[in-house]
């Protein structure tokens, strides 16, 4: 459990940043080389939340690897006084490079600058309103690589060759299919998805792989990859992805730690 200490003082179309975290892109299937994109690490140990109440900061809490509870009951971890506030209200999650916020079914919601939220990756500078409260989510950088969210269509990777593969004709003609970004973005970026196998993951970690067939598309949980970390499970509609392929149907959303992309029919 954190212990609060307290405050001593008052693109071009083929590439699209993702809700969530700076310097993540979605790639575009024709790319066939992914650089790694320098961008600002996050120092664990010094991230941090910053609560604040009409203006007057209260309490700065630590982050690390220990959930956090925000509500009005004595047994959270940020307990507040608020009657506007369920008893467990949200909660703050992390990984090794991302936090979270979650509203745990509250009944008055909770908030990221100023947009209602159910579960998303705080940037630096995220004000998080519950009740009257604030809390702004503090992180010093580092200068580091961060992983590369990308779609890519598959060449000559035989490990995704099935036994009932599709050759590229049969499916010259069917209805294309396509993803698009979900959530903070005002005008949604899509991808076109015309190869018949193409893999959404982060740099060098194939998470999925949808392919196309004369039956539409379908999705898959790739497991195999040795680079693959194990809290990187993939998510269809709120449920884990298995390795069972799985036909999608328009509005399908994938959900990659926390990254959401959308699948739909162009055509």
């Amino acid at each position: 459990m954190s212990q609060p200490t307290q405050h001593q003082a008052a693109n071009s179309n083929n590439v699209t940043t993702l809700p969530g975290l700076d310097e993540t892109h979605l790639v575009s299937p024709e790319h066939e080389q992914l650089t790694q994109t320098p961008s600002a690490g996050i120092v664990e140990s010094e991230r941090k939340l910053v609560l604040t109440l009409k203006g007057k900061i209260l309490r700065e809490f630590s982050i690390n690897d220990q959930d956090l509870s925000i509500g009005r009951q004595h047994s959270n971890d940020i307990q507040l006084n608020d009657l506007t506030l369920s008893g467990r209200h949200a909660l703050i999650s992390s990984i090794p490079d991302y936090v979270f916020i979650e509203d745990l079914g509250s009944t008055n919601g909770t908030m990221v600058n100023g947009n209602h939220v159910k579960k998303t990756a705080l940037e630096h500078g995220d004000v998080i309103q519950i009740g009257h409260h604030q809390l702004t989510y503090v992180c010093a950088p580092e200068p580091r690589h961060e992983p590369t969210m990308f779609i890519k269509a598959e060449q000559d990777e035989t490990q995704f060759i099935y036994s009932d593969e599709i050759d590229q004709e049969l499916i010259t003609g069917l209805a294309l299919g396509g993803l698009r970004t979900v959530a903070k973005l005002t005008s949604k970026e899509v991808m076109e998805l015309r190869k018949t196998y193409n893999t959404i993951g982060f740099q060098g970690k194939r998470m999925a792989l949808i392919t196309r067939g004369s039956e539409g598309y379908s999705i898959t949980s790739v497991t195999g990859s040795r680079s693959r970390r194990a809290n990187d499970v993939p998510y269809i509609n709120g449920k884990e992805l298995g390795t069972e392929q799985l036909l999608l149907n328009e509005g399908d959303v994938i959900n990659i730690a926390g990254f959401k992309v959308q699948f739909y029919y162009l055509s």
